[in-house]
């Protein structure tokens, strides 16, 4: 974004001003084809192995027949959050507006509602992919868009937290595109900030990319009144947008149920031990590891000054990296996925099928490596991305009676706290990238002058 905040994005420069090395190679339209035919293939293949294998490892849906149960609740009007679901029990965690949305999952039988749920997250997967490569601006292996997406999507299903995801019936996918959609916007089009907010109301954690949207603005609007142009600017325009939209699902959620609604934003918010056992190994959040640390189920308050210190780091870091466009390559993705990384750490439950944020990570991770053409970069990729796909935090004793997380040993403890060292070696890996972004000089052009819309050539035949 260009200091004057303008509406022209400065994520990329005019291909004539890019170094040769940075563009994609051209392709004959034939073999393009042919290579985005083959990756949909390959993915086609994958989708239906995993499908066969979910059948084969009898997976269970059990926040999906929460959801259900959720939905049910609405139609009835029975308490929402005195119910308990499934042999192990399960509240409702959500806020009624997303109970409300789970309504359509009454209207159709458990083993048709199963086979939709399970095909719209293999769909949302694709998008994530999709508004990910958007958001990078690169297309890495000479493919297509759709092409990439395809062998991307074909890949990343098998990894811990999206299959986690698809055992469960979750709708982290759902979640991760709305805030993607938003991020991956031009800085003037008009609904950006509505996915922010709506994923807000379902979830209250993506209400931190709101945060940064509106810390972020407020800087650059100090830095326009420095030069004499209006404070308002599309930072700001999109955090108002998503606060109202998030203030349009509660009172979508009031209306609908006031009494849920009522004991929701005056009870159940403030339980954070609603969710589950905070120990469990599938809590990947500083919490879970403080109590696995600690060996307690209640790890006090001694987590909460590093979850600060992470909090404000990982904002910090999401915040430069946005207002660093002129400056970073790929910027607004490390902004993207540095505050979604920071939610999960600091959020006090954070189960591994919420870590879907690993799929946006590797792919950022990626592209620096082909940008750069470093080995390092290439082998963090491929180490982190490694890590996802092993499974390493179900190694360790979990879910038995007697509580075997609470006598973990320090191997166990590192296994069963994966996802959260990696999140902080990202955390740490972008602040370094961001803060060498900020000390180098800009390109002159790009900050000189505001960059004036592109006039748009008349058709002709």
């Amino acid at each position: 974004m260009s200091q004057y905040g303008t509406r022209q994005t400065v994520d990329r420069a005019p291909a004539a001003a890019r170094p040769a090395e940075s563009r994609p190679a051209r392709a004959s339209p034939l073999a393009g084809r042919r290579a985005t035919l083959l990756a949909a293939g390959a993915c086609l293949l994958s989708f239906v192995a995993f499908l066969v294998a979910q059948r084969v490892a009898g997976v269970t849906w059990l926040d999906l027949d929460v959801y259900r149960a959720e939905g049910w609740a609405i139609r009835t009007g029975a308490d929402l959050y005195e119910l308990r679901v499934t042999k192990h029990e399960l509240p409702a965690t959500y806020p009624p507006f997303a109970a409300l949305l789970f309504v359509p999952l009454t209207w159709v039988g458990v083993e048709t509602m199963r086979v939709a749920a399970t095909v719209l997250n293999l769909a949302l997967l694709l998008t994530l992919v999709w508004l990910t490569l958007r958001l990078i601006g690169r297309r890495p292996w000479g493919l297509s868009m759709p092409g990439t997406a395809c062998a991307v999507a074909a890949v990343a299903v098998w990894c811990e937290p999206v299959w986690t995801t698809l055992r469960y019936g979750q709708i982290n996918l759902l979640i991760a595109v709305l805030v993607l959609w938003d991020l991956s916007r031009r800085c003037d089009h008009r609904w950006a900030g509505v996915g922010i907010g709506i994923a807000a109301g379902i979830k209250l954690t993506p209400a931190l990319f709101a945060v940064l949207l509106a810390v972020a603005g407020g800087l650059l609007a100090v830095r326009r009144l420095r030069r004499g142009a209006p404070a308002w600017n599309w930072l700001l325009r999109r955090a108002a947008m998503a606060v109202g939209a998030f203030c349009a699902t509660v009172a979508v959620g009031a209306l609908a149920a006031p009494r849920d609604s009522w004991r929701f934003w005056s009870e159940v918010i403030f339980d954070k031990d609603r969710a589950g056992s905070v120990e469990g190994t599938a809590n990947q959040s500083l919490r879970g590891v403080a109590a696995r640390a600690l060996h307690t189920v209640d790890p006090g308050a001694g987590w909460l000054l590093p979850a600060l210190l992470v909090g404000c780091v990982g904002l910090a870091t999401a915040v430069a990296a946005l207002l660093a466009a002129d400056r970073l390559p790929h910027a607004r993705a490390w902004a993207a996925v540095a505050c979604g990384v920071t939610a999960l750490l600091v959020c006090p439950i954070s189960w591994s099928h919420h870590w879907v944020w690993a799929v946006p990570m590797v792919l950022l991770l990626a592209a620096e490596a082909a940008r750069t053409r470093q080995p390092r970069w290439l082998a963090a990729t491929a180490a982190i991305g490694l890590l996802f796909f092993t499974y390493a935090l179900w190694w360790v004793p979990h879910f038995d009676a007697g509580r075997p997380e609470l006598r973990q040993s320090v191997g166990q403890m590192l296994l069963s706290g994966v996802y959260p060292a990696l999140g902080l070696a990202f955390l740490a890996l972008a602040a370094t990238v961001v803060t060498r972004a900020w000390l180098r000089r800009p390109p002159g052009p790009l900050i000189s002058r505001p960059l004036r819309p592109r006039p748009v050539p008349a058709r002709t035949r």
